[in-house]
């Protein structure tokens, strides 16, 4: 960023390095749409990844992975007499086993006894976690993504939460900004005001509603004043 994230450097150097920002901005506004497209098609395939991730280990344990979670809160509200607890019908803690081992005649002898599997009551605790754990993600990335689709299709709202974040900022600088650019450039505007020093950000910003004011040909093509879509 700079040094421009903390702010601490020379009047000179600081105008320097804002003037290198602005030229860097101005020069390449409303191309930076394909590579916000990118981030968030990332974020749809976290998604992806999480659902799948579920339906694989659905398939693992023979469909009972699903509905795992739901049936151990079921579990936790039910009778003591009438409940089956999940959590041991998937991992069981007791099974029947056969060991081979050699008589006193030598021979092979068959052997049936109870074994205990320790390592279930660890198992069963993990993926009880896992089961919660991935129906957070995939809730939280459903809300980012219905919030990443607000933003593409609503430039009144790039407005809103850029006020609502940079308050430093002029309202009417925001507009001129996000009405004379596209969806990609608010993103990376946002994302450079997390970084940097708050009065340089809005320095930036202002200088950039300025600029775009100023010449009244630096447009996206078919606009004509009203603050442009995505």
């Amino acid at each position: 960023m700079m040094d421009l994230d903390i702010g601490i450097c020379s009047e000179i150097e600081k105008k320097q390095k804002k003037k290198l920002l602005l030229d860097y901005l101005w020069d390449n506004l409303r191309y930076h749409n394909w590579w916000a497209y990118r981030y968030y098609v990332c974020e749809f395939l976290s998604l992806c990844n999480v659902i799948g991730q579920m339906f694989l280990m659905n398939r693992f344990f023979d469909g009972e992975f699903m509905t795992f979670g739901l049936d151990v809160i079921t579990h936790m509200e039910a009778d003591q007499e009438d409940r089956m607890d999940p959590m041991i019908y998937i991992f069981p803690r007791m099974t029947k086993c056969t060991f081979y081992k050699y008589g006193v005649s030598g021979e092979v002898e068959r052997h049936d006894a109870i074994c205990i599997l320790p390592l279930n009551v660890v198992n069963e605790k993990i993926y009880i976690f896992l089961w919660f754990w991935f129906i957070i993600l995939t809730i939280l990335t459903t809300l980012t993504i219905f919030y990443r689709i607000i933003i593409i299709f609503s430039p009144r709202m790039r407005v809103y939460l850029l006020r609502l974040r940079f308050r430093l900022v002029r309202r009417d600088a925001i507009e001129i900004i996000v009405r004379r650019s596209k969806m990609g450039d608010w993103f990376l505007l946002y994302r450079l005001g997390e970084n940097l020093d708050s009065i340089i950000f809005r320095d930036v910003m202002q200088d950039l509603a300025n600029r775009l004011h100023n010449n009244q040909h630096h447009r996206v093509p078919g606009m004509k004043g009203e603050i442009q879509d995505a």
